[in-house]
């Protein structure tokens, strides 16, 4: 069967979780604030099992394409509900892929259940799509633990999304200076650490996104996600599962918008007809659905991809990111169009989509360097 051919159970799923969007998610995120953590509203994906959806039962990542499903489905209806579920479980990916049991232990429950929060601390200042940059340090202090074994962490770290309110970071750190993203080490740090503080920042995004200061933040050999040195692995590894599903959540929005302007251009007296009946329009809609198809195709196999375990696992989740990301600030702005200015009013569904749809192109690897990951892949 072709990895883009969904079952029926896939199907009706993808339904019930639009239904489960709109009408008891959506209420839930309208009642919270701007940049601020809503979690009522994590605690309602964790009672529904949608966050759990995201692990196995051991506690490792599950099926990239029930990501990319759960995405796109929330992201059509609700996309604070997508983006909430999407952030605990970017934050909490290095915890499933290289965590230890007792880590996973502690974590993973309360995560799951949404009571709480986790986050992904890798951008930094001098530091976003340049990763291997890292400037946090990670000193080594024998008094940290008494064995010798410890660190203590000193620097900034920015456009941290749930930050400052999450209540565990996995926060990628130097311990090995002049070795680029062989010198990166991974730790696991609950936000209560000694010497950590954050303060949020102003985003045209409605969720919580802030800056972390490290003063000195002790950490251990227990503290560790993974090997010492081998935190950028660890880091890329949750970018290629969490990418495809970057590309789904877009998916979600640009098939909310769409659906919008049809049904506008369907419905709007224009020139002793309807929008739809001008050739302009309904090509712009034509070519707008294609543009998604081949986006949602190119996501499901990617994730499929992932999920088999194929070599080439980079380049798919970067076609991925790239096309749907691209494809759907595309398919915004021409339903924005063609709509005109009443969807500009705040409030509107295409306004709110306007605003969401332009970081994807952004965060986890900006378009450019999802263009240099395929260059690169293809020349390998």
């Amino acid at each position: 069967m072709p990895a883009f051919a969904l079952e029926p159970e896939q199907r009706d799923w993808c339904a019930e979780l639009r239904a489960l969007g709109a009408e008891r998610l959506r209420p839930l995120a309208e009642s919270g604030q701007h940049g601020r953590l809503n979690r009522e509203l994590l605690v309602a994906l964790g009672e529904l099992g949608l966050i759990g959806r995201l692990f196995a039962p051991d506690g490792r990542p599950a099926s990239a394409l029930d990501l990319c499903l759960l995405r796109e489905s929330l992201a059509y209806s609700c996309t604070e509900a997508e983006t909430a579920l999407a952030l605990q479980g970017l934050g909490a990916g290095p915890l499933a892929l290289a965590g230890t049991a007792s880590q996973r232990e502690r974590w993973l429950g309360e995560i799951t259940a949404g009571r709480a929060v986790a986050a992904f601390a890798l951008s930094e200042p001098g530091a976003g799509s340049d990763a291997a940059a890292l400037a946090l340090r990670a000193e080594p202090d024998p008094d940290v633990d008494g064995a010798g074994q410890g660190w203590r962490l000193t620097g900034t770290k920015t456009w941290i999304s749930n930050a400052p309110h999450a209540d565990v970071y996995a926060v990628f750190a130097r311990t090995r200076e002049g070795a680029g993203s062989r010198g990166v080490t991974a730790f696991l740090v609950p936000a209560d650490r000694a010497g950590l503080t954050g303060e949020g920042l102003d985003m045209l995004s409605p969720h919580p996104i802030g800056t972390l200061t490290f003063d000195g933040v002790p950490v251990t050999r227990a503290d560790l996600l993974g090997e010492v040195d081998a935190g950028f692995g660890v880091a890329m590894r949750t970018l290629n599962l969490f990418r495809p599903s970057v590309g789904a959540f877009a998916t979600g929005m640009a098939q909310a918008a769409l659906d919008a302007a049809i049904a506008h251009a369907g419905a709007r007296p224009a020139f002793g007809g309807t929008l739809r009946d001008l050739q302009s329009v309904s090509h712009q809609l034509a070519e707008t659905a294609t543009r998604i198809e081949a986006a949602r195709l190119l996501v499901y196999a990617a994730a499929a991809a992932y999920d088999r375990g194929d070599p080439d696992i980079a380049r798919r989740a970067a076609m991925a990111k790239l096309l749907a990301t691209e494809t759907a600030q595309q398919a915004v702005d021409t339903a924005v169009q063609i709509h005109g200015a009443a969807a500009l009013q705040r409030g509107h569904l295409l306004e709110h989509l306007y605003r969401e749809v332009r970081a994807p192109r952004i965060y986890e690897g900006a378009s450019e360097v999802q263009r240099s990951i395929i260059a690169k892949e293809l020349y390998r």
